[in-house]
């Protein structure tokens, strides 16, 4: 495995496009089958595309091909639309040709490339989207440039017959810790297309900052979408930078970006946090609140708050007021209405909370977020629309037709399975990318632990607990980007790739063909794609972890791993650099207070990754 990986690695390196080198098919994420054939697909200049539809949509993927191919090729296919009953729909050279298959299901798709002919089958417009995906991936990496390039533009010949595992792949991202500008929205968008997502969670509403326009309310964004000061370091550091910070987004911006993201094939998926995380809409309109505080201002540290929206009335009205316009720009089956992290401690407090409680006969604070929950279910439903929410939309009873967003851990997601409710997999402990994927005594600041791309891999959304009949309720996955340690593009991108494609390969790859030496193998031909684009993704794959336990007052044992398959790790004690010369680890081994672990993986004995140091402090 050690050659073969290193050869792969090797060729790619070596065979630039210039040499015209026809790349093996290695995508992300897999598709369900693949057969190689003889010979391949050569583009050029006079390359016809044919759109056999009368959908118009398919025009999205036939636009997103040709601009692909007029940026990094400088040229352009000849492009014609024909009736979709034509007989001579499979008929012609040098040509791509789509084609409408009413007897393949939503996503589907079928590849069918030869010398003379490329036809995408699909029976919706998305399924031709994501051919044209997996199109791509099978040619130079230079195809994502935006620069025009000197290669041979040829494909393997195969038939590639896909379709995902499950209809909701999504990512999301928290946008009121840090505000990112709609440049990188797209960016973002286009990111995901690339892997086939189709779900895009913007997080709009936070204690940080309202990021969203809401004409009715201009208050929110005078006032509500900038904080006085963000704090340094950790919630607890206790230090500020003094400076004020803040951003949201108009409504033309916002419908910009639906569009944007639907020609993509991507559904963008609002949320509007409530009853918690509210201190943003609080600090404009603090009689939404239970009124126990002088004054509110907008969270200028992250957390979990006591100030939450007070299930009244004005603060129903107000909710109502705003989903009614989010629900004009967002044509979103599902809305996102949050439901996490709500403390009861103002509720307990509140008078008119408990007479809530007394008057609809709750037995206590958490059924009086179920009943704030469902209220606003009721008003979402008359609007032709669904709810979905975090795990403690469970709390106190889930509202009668809302989706969970399993975030907890597994328990939120079996639960809604159990009860016949659909659930979306986003475990922390798995799918959070804020969390630590490389050494945390190296890394900058992350959110939480320790969770690499290979745990994040080997991760099955759908829990073994679930009978048979209840596994269908396991709507899908979806990796969050929270962004409290995220100042700017660059770092969201590195801690979101390429993890995020280990989330994307386990919502459309078909579970059974899974395998990590394999994913490992296609990663390094992606990695090319990554840099083409410019993707600030990370390279923690490459290094080791070394991890020092303590054993008595004079020893500790040092412990080397790492994820990267078909590699050595090498390692000294005297301070100096490994090379494949020094000691090879095998076990652990016990170090004494003068001595350093310097550790580094070498593949084929080339060093890669970087040098990891440990002591015993």
């Amino acid at each position: 495995m050690k050659k073969i990986l290193w050869c792969i690695v090797a060729v790619a390196l070596l065979l630039g496009c210039r040499e015209g080198k026809v790349r093996e098919i290695s995508i992300i994420p897999q598709p369900q089958k693949i057969t190689e054939t003889e010979g391949t697909f050569t583009f050029n200049s006079k390359t016809t595309i044919t759109e056999y539809s009368d959908d118009s949509t398919f025009l999205n993927a036939v636009s997103y091909l040709q601009e692909r191919f007029g940026k990094a090729a400088g040229f352009k296919f000849g492009c014609e639309q024909t009736s979709a009953d034509d007989p001579t729909a499979t008929s012609g050279e040098n040509r791509i040709i789509f084609r409408k298959d009413n007897s393949l299901k939503q996503e589907e798709y079928k590849l069918d490339i030869t010398p003379e002919r490329i036809v995408v089958a699909s029976s919706a417009a998305n399924g031709a989207f994501y051919a044209v995906q997996t199109l791509l991936q099978m040619l130079p990496n230079e195809i994502y440039s935006n620069e025009k390039r000197n290669c041979k533009w040829s494909v393997p010949c195969a038939t590639i017959e896909d379709s995902p595992r499950f209809s909701y792949r999504g990512m999301h991202l928290d946008v009121c810790s840090h505000f990112f500008d709609t440049t990188f929205i797209k960016r973002y968008i286009d990111l995901m297309a690339m892997h086939k997502f189709n779900v895009f969670h913007w997080h709009l509403t936070e204690d940080q900052g309202w990021r969203i326009e809401i004409k009715k309310y201009p208050e929110l964004t005078e006032k509500g979408s900038v904080r006085k000061e963000t704090v340094i370091g950790t919630l607890y550091s206790g230090i500020y930078d003094g400076t004020p910070y803040g951003g949201f987004y108009t409504q033309q911006e916002i419908k910009e970006i639906v569009e944007y993201a639907a020609k993509r094939c991507i559904t963008v998926l609002p949320e509007i946090e409530m009853p918690g995380h509210a201190r943003a809409a609080i600090a404009c309109f603090p009689h939404l609140s239970c009124g126990l505080e002088e004054s509110y201002e907008l969270a200028t540290r992250w957390g979990v708050f006591r100030q939450v929206y007070c299930p009244k009335d004005e603060t129903f009205a107000f909710l109502e007021d705003v989903l009614t316009e989010v629900m004009e720009l967002f044509p979103s089956q599902l809305i996102h209405i949050g439901g996490d992290e709500c403390p009861k401690s103002s509720w307990k407090k509140c008078p008119h909370c408990q007479m809530m409680i007394r008057k609809h006969g709750l037995k206590d604070e958490f059924e009086l977020q179920s009943y704030f929950i469902q209220r606003m279910e009721k008003f979402i439903n008359s609007k032709g629309r669904s709810i979905i929410g975090w795990d403690e939309i469970l709390q106190g009873g889930l509202a009668p037709n809302a989706t969970v967003m399993s975030w907890l851990g597994e328990e939120g997601g079996i639960k809604a399975a159990q009860q016949s409710h659909y659930a979306v997999m986003a475990p922390h402990t798995k799918y959070y990318m804020d969390y630590y994927q490389g050494d945390p005594d190296t890394e900058k600041l992350c959110m939480g632990h320790f969770v690499p791309l290979k745990e994040v891999y080997d991760y099955n959304p759908v829990p073994e607990v679930l009978k048979p009949e209840e596994r269908q309720y396991i709507k899908g996955v979806e990796a969050c980007v929270w962004t409290e340690y995220m100042e700017n593009p660059q770092r969201v991108e590195y801690m979101a790739y390429p993890r995020a494609l280990a989330v994307a390969e386990s919502g459309w790859s078909n579970p059974s063909g899974k395998n990590w030496e394999n994913f490992v193998e296609r990663l390094q031909d992606h990695f090319g794609r990554l840099d083409a684009r410019g993707v600030n993704y990370s390279k923690n794959l490459y290094n080791v972890f070394i991890t020092i336990t303590k054993d008595d007052i004079y020893s500790k044992v040092a412990t080397i791993r790492t994820d990267m398959p078909g590699v050595d790790i090498y390692y000294t004690l005297d301070g100096s650099e490994p090379t494949n010369a020094s000691n090879l680890y095998t076990k652990p081994f016990v170090i004494n207070k003068s001595e350093v672990v310097k550790a580094r993986a070498f593949l084929n004995g080339k060093p890669i990754g970087v040098t990891a140091t440990k002591g015993w402090n």
